[in-house]
């Protein structure tokens, strides 16, 4: 049986307004991963409160990280009250 490849997904420092969203996030059943489409090509899956949904587009090592933290950013901003 072959065994699978790894894919390089670059790197990303994340903020510390990028971490407090995260922890918010998280703690509030709000998850962000990437799943590999191809070498080099990953979407985001997000599973807001058991809801998954799928990025529409791909994106690439030089950008995965930043954009999962956009994300997250996005609905810590949207549903923090």
């Amino acid at each position: 049986m072959a065994k699978k490849s790894h894919f390089y997904m670059g790197k990303y420092t994340a903020t510390n307004k990028d971490i407090k969203a995260y922890e918010w996030c998280i703690k509030n059943d709000i998850k962000i991963s990437p799943t590999a489409k191809a070498a080099g090509s990953w979407w985001l899956d997000i599973t807001n409160k058991g809801i998954k949904n799928r990025s529409p587009q791909t994106f690439g090592r030089d950008v995965i990280w930043e954009k999962m933290y956009e994300y997250y950013n996005y609905y810590y901003d949207k549903y923090k009250k």
